[in-house]
């Protein structure tokens, strides 16, 4: 009888425990792990996450759930990758770490050393790191590509993808006369990589910036949003590119130049693609031709953002930077091919599929600087694979993914005047302008509402001309400089309506927007600004649910990710100081109580 007692235990406490373990392995299933393994969250770049743990109703609740400072006090623009438990970070100067995505707690950290005297573009900011093959991948300010090793952080290896920087010049052009010749230059022709790299099919693919000469110079003001941009006239600068190395060994496997061999001056096209006079003095581009033949050898024409990528069709998607010299075009006649370009590629090869020039000739600074986003469009009922760009000019662009038909364009998402109007000696007050409608940050999409939504600049820019005089045999050099107004400027949270191209919502914030967005299936949109507030909204509507309060300003792409069923929000916080906000060193990560 005790027997058969026991034995009843048993049978009852085995059935206890296989329905426990049952309900455990549904919980997983349902509330398990999710990692945001690439810059994008995916190679769609969609910035969009399926949990919907946290949600409208909750938002309200969050709290921080740690904090990590690098102790690297510089812009701060990295969108961290989690995988497996672990967020890998690119830190300002390349520095990189890995951290317990739980807890914050440091596992271990890379610090690097640049080459020598290597001139850098544009500050010491990083995009981010990819992570695949067991190994950690990041591009450098001193056009490095270097693989760690992803449980250790050693280095595995380290190739310079341009083996020597351009040769900074242009200030000595300037008159002494000039106020801007005495002025600190901060960026110049440095050639470094911005973006965060993205692997596939066991290729690491990362471009170059750098190459759209102009010369950056201090800002006028603490707060202020980037001194002027001054485009020298020259011969300087040279092509980008954008290319694939082998993940093992680092060996190059292919290489798309974004200015061609031949046929970069294209059709001298008097108006853009969609419609809108360029103003161009297509004759006398025309009549310079012949003198300036070899222009495109110095042409520009940056990969500024990880490019999204169709896997069913091994194509590949990302944006072109503007033309060199930057903002002048006595030397460079034609469209100035491929600059300020959606660009397609095959995967595999780096062969051109397509490509659809926004602004030929551009005179700007109108970069395809917004990664370009993959999504099922509907269109009068039909599903359409398409692809889209937020644009420096203030548009949302949406293309066909496979022939890059332009389809639609929304409403403006920022103020517009006076675009594609050129440069004078008064003084041309143009916006959006060089710092864009929207600028470097990526946008989010949510498919199954077909909505986008769009970090927006309201920055009016005076694109002024400059002539030396003639003096001791040389000729006068006429330049072009863009710099900010004294008129008000603000940031632009936009919901849009991809069915119709119409502004859903919008909200106002007080600074320019920079840094990115992430929606989720909770109905909710997260962004950072500029004096350090990160902000929680409702996506249907844009109405604010959370606010929490950073000492940086929040300049980067916010992600979701999951570990044991708990969702977190994350985003890093080290301001930007090309657009005067405050500089810092802080991981902020989020979750419900």
């Amino acid at each position: 009888m005790k027997n058969n007692f026991i034995k009843c235990v048993l049978l009852i406490s085995i059935a206890i425990l296989q329905a426990c373990a049952a309900n455990q392995n549904t919980i997983n299933k349902l509330a398990g792990d999710q990692d945001w393994p690439s810059a994008g969250g995916d190679f769609t770049n969609q910035h969009f996450s399926p949990n919907a743990q946290i949600n409208q109703q909750n938002a309200k609740n969050l709290l921080q759930a740690w904090q990590y400072k690098s102790g690297v006090v510089a812009t701060f623009q990295a969108t961290p990758i989690v995988q497996n438990g672990i967020m890998y970070l690119s830190l300002p100067f390349n520095h990189v770490a890995a951290l317990d995505a739980k807890t914050g707690k440091e596992l271990w950290h890379y610090t690097h050393f640049r080459r020598k005297d290597w001139q850098m573009c544009c500050g010491p900011a990083n995009r981010g790191v990819a992570v695949a093959n067991g190994k950690v991948f990041i591009g450098t300010v001193d056009a490095r590509l270097i693989a760690l090793n992803a449980t250790t952080g050693a280095k595995e290896w380290d190739i310079d993808v341009v083996e020597a920087a351009i040769t900074t010049e242009g200030q000595d052009s300037l008159s002494k006369d000039d106020p801007n010749s005495a002025r600190k230059v901060t960026g110049g022709t440095g050639i470094g990589i911005a973006m965060a790299p993205v692997v596939y099919n066991g290729k690491v693919i990362v471009g170059i910036t750098g190459v759209g000469y102009g010369l950056h110079i201090d800002n006028p003001t603490a707060d202020a949003p980037l001194g002027a941009v001054i485009g020298v006239t020259g011969r300087f600068g040279r092509p980008g590119f954008l290319a694939a190395y082998d993940v093992d060994s680092g060996k190059k496997a292919w290489q798309f130049d974004t200015i061609p061999a031949s046929g970069w001056e294209g059709q001298f096209i008097q108006k853009t693609a969609d419609g809108i006079l360029l103003n161009r003095d297509v004759a006398q581009e025309k009549a310079d031709a012949a003198q300036y033949a070899d222009s495109a050898r110095f042409g520009g024409g940056s990969a500024w953002s990880t490019p999204a990528i169709d896997t069913a069709t091994d194509t590949l998607y990302f944006g072109t930077g503007n033309p060199s010299p930057q903002m002048n075009d006595i030397s460079r006649p034609g469209d100035n091919l491929y600059t300020v370009s959606l660009v397609a590629l095959d995967t595999n090869t780096g062969k051109l599929k397509w490509h659809y020039q926004q602004v030929p000739h551009d005179l700007w600074g109108y970069d395809l600087a917004s990664p370009p986003v993959l999504f099922n469009y509907i269109l009068n009922g039909k599903k359409i694979a398409a692809v889209g760009q937020a644009s420096k000019t203030g548009w949302f662009y949406i293309h066909n993914r496979a022939t890059g038909e332009f389809l639609k364009k929304s409403e403006a998402f920022v103020p517009q005047k006076n675009l594609f109007q050129k440069a004078t000696f008064e003084g041309t007050v143009v916006y959006p302008g060089i710092l864009g409608g929207s600028n470097w940050s990526p946008v989010s999409v949510d498919e199954a509402n077909q909505r986008a939504f769009v970090a927006g600049i309201h920055a009016p820019i005076k694109y002024t001309l400059h002539e030396t005089p003639a003096s001791n045999g040389k000729a006068a050099i006429r330049y072009a400089a863009s710099e900010p107004t004294q008129d008000a400027r603000w940031g632009l949270l936009s919901g849009i309506d991809l069915s119709t191209g119409k502004i859903a919502w919008q909200n106002k914030t007080a600074q320019p927007l920079v840094g990115g967005v992430l929606a989720t299936a909770g109905g909710l949109l997260f962004t950072g600004e500029g004096n350090g507030n990160f902000n929680g909204y409702n996506s249907e509507t844009g109405e604010l649910l959370w606010q929490a309060k950073s000492e940086f300003g929040v300049n980067a792409p916010p992600i979701t990710y999951s570990i044991d069923g708990v969702q977190y929000i994350a985003v890093v916080s080290g301001g930007n100081s090309i657009f005067g906000y405050k500089v810092g060193d802080a991981v902020l990560v989020y979750r419900l109580p």
